[in-house]
């Protein structure tokens, strides 16, 4: 193994990873994946337990974004159902019909008559702008500039959490949180058998195509030389490899390369997320709910996709903003969350895990990300890099997605130019 040279070493095991892979041995080139974990899939993994599917807390595929596209466009079927518009948010404990469809926006009491006609106009505003225009904004700045009453603005912030999972409108990207609103607004897909589906089919693929996978895989050094990249792993392996697709975490990059090519500190986006498993709903109409003066998100995933044989589904978040936070006062809130929306839920109980601080995506998206992330993927010839952090204008499994097409697509071109000469 230490003498063949693949064409192309990809390092992670993740969606973007294999999306890689997948266009690359397509293309007849050879391909190894190195993944540092036990398991492949990063963070689309699902985790089977007591017959529950669990998703590494709630996983949402945009129906309209390009990721499906780019999925089917590898022959991955993508199953699964779409949650209704509707559900409940709360505000000091207190119950409205959300204002996210016509008929709960003529019955929600939550708005008045005169902010029920400025949210018309700010998810008309939202549906027509172009994010280009936006590029300069932050969030915060560009809520505040079309929104003028408070509880329009709430439920503005409450949109972006829905669709993106980050509580920074401060300091996020308007551009890039409009976009995925536009695209949540066509509505989602909760996967049928979890997100493992897709991995699993992309695995089984790239197998099929000949790419080698190899767990427990921790590159520890990347180095360039005239010819080739010589890759170090945990066991002090040597790999070679002519290309190199970079798929993990982004703050890993300058300890990886002797040269630093990577010069920002990037912020992740964090929550914390409680899986639960129950036999029946103590109030079975209440499917959604999220947290307008709270940052939570809760909703029962299993009406609309096929996760287990006969119970229910459903998870509560929390969106972080701060970077240090207590597990335990964690748990807490979100079970004291899930109790207000269906109290007595532990009697019904299978099973429930809970995660206090999982990133959920690499990279908060911020303003001017698209100069540095444009001039990272041609700073180390041979060497590409994907990942939901790595999109400039996407994130979640859309930037992931679409970031490992695009690295491959790089790959294969010049490596057709070279062909060609």
């Amino acid at each position: 193994m230490c003498e063949k040279i693949w064409d192309v070493v990809i390092v992670g095991g993740g969606l973007a990873g294999y999306v890689a892979a997948n266009f690359l041995a397509k293309a007849g080139l050879t391909v190894t994946i190195l993944e540092k974990g036990a398991q492949v899939g990063g963070r689309g993994k699902t985790d089977v337990i007591n017959g529950q599917s669990f998703n590494l807390g709630p996983h949402a595929l945009y129906k309209k974004g390009n990721a499906k596209l780019i999925l089917e466009e590898l022959g991955i079927t993508v199953n699964g159902g779409s949650p209704k518009l509707g559900g409940v948010i709360i505000k000091n404990k207190q119950e409205y019909i959300a204002p996210l469809s016509p008929g709960g926006l003529l019955r929600t009491t939550f708005l008045n008559r005169k902010e029920k006609t400025e949210w018309m106009y700010c998810l008309i505003k939202l549906n027509t702008v172009k994010p280009e225009e936006l590029i300069h904004l932050t969030y915060q700045q560009w809520v505040e500039k079309i929104a003028k009453t408070e509880n329009v603005q709430d439920m503005l912030y409450t949109l972006s959490r829905l669709v993106t999972y980050s509580h920074s409108p401060n300091s996020a990207s308007a551009k890039v949180i409009v976009s995925h609103i536009q695209l949540g607004m066509k509505g989602v897909l909760y996967i049928d058998g979890g997100w493992q589906s897709l991995i699993d089919q992309l695995h089984n693929q790239a197998v099929t195509l000949g790419v080698r996978m190899q767990t427990k895989a921790n590159v520890k050094q990347i180095v360039r030389t005239e010819d080739f990249f010589q890759l170090t792993v945990s066991d002090h392996d040597i790999i070679k490899s002519k290309k190199v697709v970079y798929s993990g975490d982004p703050n890993d990059l300058d300890s990886l390369l002797p040269k630093a090519v990577f010069h920002k500190s990037i912020q992740p986006i964090k929550a914390a997320t409680l899986d639960v498993a129950l036999t029946d709903l103590p109030r079975p109409e209440k499917l959604f709910a999220m947290g307008i003066d709270q940052s939570f998100y809760y909703s029962v995933h299993s009406p609309y996709a096929k996760l287990s044989e006969n119970s229910t589904i459903l998870h509560v978040l929390k969106y972080h903003s701060e970077e240090t936070v207590n597990g335990k006062e964690q748990q807490q809130e979100l079970e004291h969350f899930l109790d207000q929306i269906q109290p007595g839920w532990q009697r019904y109980k299978i099973k429930s895990r809970c995660f206090p601080h999982i990133t959920v995506n690499y990279r908060l998206p911020k303003i001017g990300d698209e100069t540095w992330l444009q001039s990272l993927q041609t700073a180390v010839p041979g060497l590409k890099f994907a990942g939901d952090w790595a999109a400039p204008g996407m994130i979640l499994a859309e930037g992931a997605v679409e970031s490992g097409k695009r690295a491959a697509v790089d790959i294969i071109q010049k490596s057709e130019e070279l062909l060609c000469k």
